[in-house]
């Protein structure tokens, strides 16, 4: 009979469902040492935040087929040593949406009708009804900034109460706005004109900070910002400044930028701030159903089953595994950096495998690209087994199409996004020992691989251009590592694709973009 190792505390009915499959240990609170010396004869571990499974404890699981982290993140897991050693790792990314959003609509009528202050006001012995005057949210506009699966609900409930609707998610088609009832706008606006402000988005390079002094200036001296997403994406300081100096109404937040919150000027506010310990997913409920969720899929796998949920790929044995890897991790690169250099929301995507890559499967390759195109904006939510279905909610269509040619490479793979901003291509192949190379970007051809930090540029091929570009960003202390120029024409259009060991400071992209012979400038992070 298999054996399933539960490492921190989960609900019983999580137990329950293992036990019918599973002889189920419950050993919590195992030292990292503890843990490495037993888990070889599991077959499965199940695991919350406590337990951090590192390449070690993995390594040593030599039985180990599942682990499944009853909860969304799976920061605690090493999930490429994972999916080496062929193991699928699973987590349970709508257990808490429910609970997630109930919390946010809870927090912005909390902070409407000034309950923590009354309530403590009355316990306090005291009945001052004048000072606690509150507000309605009917009819008030709410701006919901990301509309996935948490900020999807509370847009719901939010339009059942009555409440007008604006939404920014470049990811977001307009049909599936419409269906939810919101407004697409830009950020700026959604800024200026709403009397909430809901977040419901990861912390990305892109997101970190995003509530800061300049957006702050933005809002109406009515505006009141919710935040039970993610800790960083406000700027607590010029949040505490601004709630201070009366720029805007009021904050509610259940997350912060470092937990648990220390001495925070956020602290000092005696008014129009309600602070919560990241209770977003605390229900009861939401603890149950996370537990049913991955003791499932637990199950499922011991069965034979595929995982719903797996953040791996699913249900390929190592062998498998081998022969497909390498071309996924080429599809979801690409995928990744057409999607940035996209920037906006992508209505299709088409997936073309040429030359000798045509004669292999294909959906892996389509669903791997998928992954990396929507990372940026789902980031831990979105993994192989969800791709497909969230680029549906999205609206993106997916086209497929194989070219037996092998033009210059034996096998190559070419993405191209259609979005709002217009669009975009790129082509890779693999070369050597499997390494990865971009060989064409919007149509021209370059060879250089994909590196963490990157800067396109689209330019007029003229002299002096590649000198002006590395001037300004010595200026600017940017190291260039390496720098590649594609031109179809002499004094043509051209692009310059640059590696570089850092991200680019604020506002240098913009002075890149007024450089005399730039079109246009285009910043990845891989």
């Amino acid at each position: 009979m298999s054996k399933v190792l539960v490492s921190d505390p989960i609900d019983q009915v999580g137990i329950d469902i293992l036990s019918q499959v599973a002889t189920v240990d419950v050993k919590t609170n195992l030292k990292p040492d503890e843990l490495k010396a037993i888990i070889g004869e599991y077959d499965a571990l199940m695991i919350r935040s406590g337990t951090r499974v590192t390449e070690d404890i993995i390594e040593a699981g030599t039985q180990l087929k599942i682990i499944g982290r009853a909860g969304v993140g799976v920061d605690n897991v090493d999930v490429p040593a994972a999916t080496r050693k062929g193991i699928v790792v699973v987590n349970s990314p709508e257990g808490n949406t429910i609970a997630a959003a109930e919390h946010a609509l809870a927090m912005m009528l909390s902070l409407s009708r000034h309950i923590p202050d009354a309530n403590a006001s009355v316990k306090r012995g005291e009945w001052d009804r004048k000072s606690f005057v509150g507000g309605e949210v009917y009819k008030k506009t709410l701006g919901v900034v990301g509309l996935g699966k948490i900020g999807s609900h509370v847009a719901t409930v939010a339009k059942a109460m009555g409440m007008k609707l604006l939404a920014y998610d470049p990811f977001i088609s307009a049909e599936r706005a419409e269906q939810l009832g919101c407004q697409l706008v830009d950020l700026d606006l959604l800024f200026q004109q709403a009397d909430y402000i809901t977040l419901h988005i990861p912390k990305t390079s892109e997101t970190t900070n995003l509530i800061n002094a300049k957006t702050l200036a933005l809002m109406k001296p009515t505006t009141r910002i919710i935040n039970c997403a993610r800790g960083g994406i406000i700027d607590e300081a010029a949040l505490a400044a601004a709630i201070k100096e009366g720029k805007i109404a009021g904050a509610a937040l259940d997350v912060f930028a470092s937990e648990p919150l220390g001495d925070s000027e956020l602290r000092s506010l005696t008014k129009d701030i309600i602070l919560t310990p990241h209770l977003g997913a605390s229900t009861t409920e939401a603890q149950v159903n996370v537990a049913i969720d991955v003791a499932e899929q637990i199950r499922d796998v011991i069965l034979g089953l595929p995982a719903r949920s797996a953040v791996n790929i699913p249900g390929l044995g190592p062998d498998i595994l081998a022969e497909l890897k390498p071309y996924m991790e080429l599809a979801e690169t690409l995928g990744n950096l057409v999607g940035q250099l996209s920037g906006g929301r992508i209505d299709s995507l088409t997936v073309r495998l040429q030359g000798e890559l045509a004669s292999n499967k294909s959906q892996p390759m389509v669903i791997a690209a998928l992954k990396g195109l929507l990372y940026p904006a789902l980031r831990e939510r979105i993994n192989y087994v969800n791709a497909t279905i969230e680029a549906k909610e999205r609206g993106i269509r997916v086209i497929e199409t194989r070219d037996s040619s092998a033009r210059d490479y034996a096998g190559s793979l070419h993405l191209e996004a259609i979005g709002t901003l217009g669009t975009h291509s790129v082509t890779g192949a693999l070369l050597g020992d499997k390494e990865i190379h971009l060989i064409d970007v919007d149509g021209f051809p370059i060879n250089v691989p994909p590196s963490k930090y990157m800067l396109f540029t689209l330019h007029r091929d003229m002299p002096g251009i590649i000198g002006k570009l590395g001037s300004l960003l010595g200026s600017f202390n940017v190291n260039i590592a390496s720098m590649q120029v594609g031109r179809k024409i002499v004094r043509g259009d051209a692009v310059m694709a640059l590696t570089i060991d850092d991200p680019l400071p604020e506002g240098i992209l913009e002075e890149i973009k007024k450089l005399s012979g730039i079109r246009d400038a285009y910043t990845v992070t891989l």
